[in-house]
């Protein structure tokens, strides 16, 4: 098996020199066990959302190509100070920028798409027994610019990583100590799984489970990286992310989560003909924005209605984009409700259980909570309700499936 292990630690495990050196000694206990370590580091604390309050200060519209340039450096200081950590205490480490170790990237910014990783360097430095250090969130594109990951990029730097060093294992240390049934600082009866399969850590990374961003569980999935979610500030066996084959009792419900950050758009009395679903969802791919939930009607008139979920960050966007549609049309209205949450339950179990979906219908109807859009997959139930009932929705359903600990 190999040596290689990849850590990822995030930002509030290295938000301040105590703590960095707290990660120090982490590492320096793996590498007195003979492991070769990668060790991706994000920016420090709420380093990120200063630097964007900093460019906000400067612009109303800073392009993007400079936010990257910007937000980059974040993790630069990170890498630096850890590195210096490891020297402090003897173990030899070398710090690397995403463009030093070439992760190349296309030429999205802001939102950057790993293309390939040349391993040669770390490899290099890993056989002389250094600690490689590497920043996560970036990268750079053929060009030589600069980009960035997009929000929660260093857990796919971390997992693209592993693949391409075919690394024994991920861990992404974080302030939980793993993954929960869900959120536990809204449900105190959540608790913590001991694994959990890919495709279901997907769905509750896409639904707003902020344990893991989901392009690294695609990361992973695709090349059979198995994650090991745990705490930096304990010592505690966390959850493992792994291949359906390898769970053995695969529950009907694995998860729940809540979504509170999306907005509902709806784009009414437009005409009822083949095309303008594309039309519309074509604008909005070519605006990379993501949609979730999607819901058509067509009224008596032959006029139709239809309603999505986007995140509330990108309602603006959206409407630029859409509104000359409706002009082009000679029809239809564009309005938004950013009064909704998504609840969902996610588990692998609902492949050979049935009832699922009646059960959560039915436990929402008890508790006069409406359901205003309905979403299914094979392994998962997403409702549309309002955002004032959210929390309530979510503790219920977490109870009505069974996956409140035992007291």
């Amino acid at each position: 098996m190999s040596k290689i292990l990849v850590q990822k630690f995030g930002g509030t495990s290295v938000g301040d020199p105590e703590r960095i050196k707290r990660v120090a000694n982490r590492i320096k206990s793996y590498h007195e066990k003979g492991y070769q370590l990668v060790v991706v580091v994000s920016a420090m604390g709420h380093t990120t959302d200063e630097l964007v309050d900093l460019a906000a200060k400067i612009s109303t519209n800073p392009p993007k190509r400079e936010m990257d340039m910007l937000l980059s450096t974040g993790e630069q200081v990170s890498i630096a100070l850890l590195a210096m950590a490891l020297h402090e205490i003897g173990v030899p480490a070398r710090s690397f920028t995403g463009g030093q170790v070439n992760i190349v990237t296309d030429g999205n910014f802001s939102n950057a798409r790993i293309e390939s990783i040349d391993t040669q360097r770390l490899n290099s430095h890993l056989e002389q027994g250094h600690v490689c250090i590497v920043a996560g969130f970036q990268g750079v594109d053929q060009n030589q610019n600069i980009t960035t990951l997009g929000r929660g990029g260093s857990d796919t730097t971390a997992v693209a990583l592993a693949a391409a060093l075919k690394a024994r294992e991920c861990e992404i240390y974080t302030d939980v100590d793993g993954v929960y049934t869900t959120d536990p600082n809204k449900v105190e009866a959540a608790h913590k799984l001991d694994q959990i399969s890919y495709d279901e850590m997907l769905e509750l990374a896409s639904l707003g489970a902020g344990v893991l961003h989901s392009r690294s569980v695609e990361f992973a999935k695709k090349y059979d990286v198995v994650i090991h979610v745990k705490s930096s500030f304990n010592y505690n066996e966390g959850t493992k992310v792994v291949s359906e084959n390898l769970i053995m009792e695969k529950l009907k419900v694995t998860g729940v989560t809540l979504k509170s950050d999306d907005a509902r758009m709806t784009i009414g009395d437009i005409p009822d003909k083949p095309g303008i679903a594309a039309e519309i969802f074509e604008v909005l791919s070519e605006k990379r924005i993501n949609i979730d939930v999607i819901v058509q009607s067509t009224g008596k008139d032959k006029l139709n209605t239809i309603s999505f979920t986007l995140p509330v960050s990108s309602v603006r966007d959206a409407k630029e984009g859409l509104e000359p549609l409706i002009q082009k049309w000679g029809a239809g209205t564009i309005s938004t409700d950013e009064n909704i949450a998504i609840l969902s339950a996610v588990g692998v179990g609902m492949k050979s259980h049935s009832g699922v979906a009646a059960s959560m219908f039915k436990a929402l109807a008890e508790q006069n909570i409406n359901i205003e859009m309905i979403s299914t997959s094979e392994i998962k139930i997403s409702c549309v309700i309002s955002q004032d009932r959210g929390k309530e929705a979510l503790r219920l359903i977490h109870t009505v499936f069974g996956l409140d600990k035992a007291t």
